[in-house]
């Protein structure tokens, strides 16, 4: 990812895993991740929190075995964000 794509992050779609379980915040990255595919959207963002980074790790495994995701890395300036390049 280049800096003109970390910069529009704010334009970007979110999914905010606040309040969630492992289990639940899981199956609402896929779903998340398969309907943002469709709609055409190259880049969303996850915001997991920071906390005891249960959910973060949830994410990242997440998104590391999912087949649509080209790669994805902690936002810069948020570490309870990561941003994420879909393979369109």
């Amino acid at each position: 990812m280049n800096i003109e794509e970390i910069l529009c992050i704010n334009t970007y779609p979110k999914l905010d895993l606040h309040g969630f379980d492992r289990d639940t915040a899981k199956v609402m990255i896929n779903d998340f991740i398969n309907e943002q595919y469709k709609l055409k959207n190259k880049y969303i963002v996850i915001i997991h929190g920071i906390g005891k980074g249960i959910i973060k790790k949830v994410t990242l495994d997440t998104l590391k075995t999912n087949k649509k995701v080209l790669e994805y890395h902690i936002v810069y300036n948020n570490t309870g964000s990561t941003i994420v390049k879909l393979d369109l």
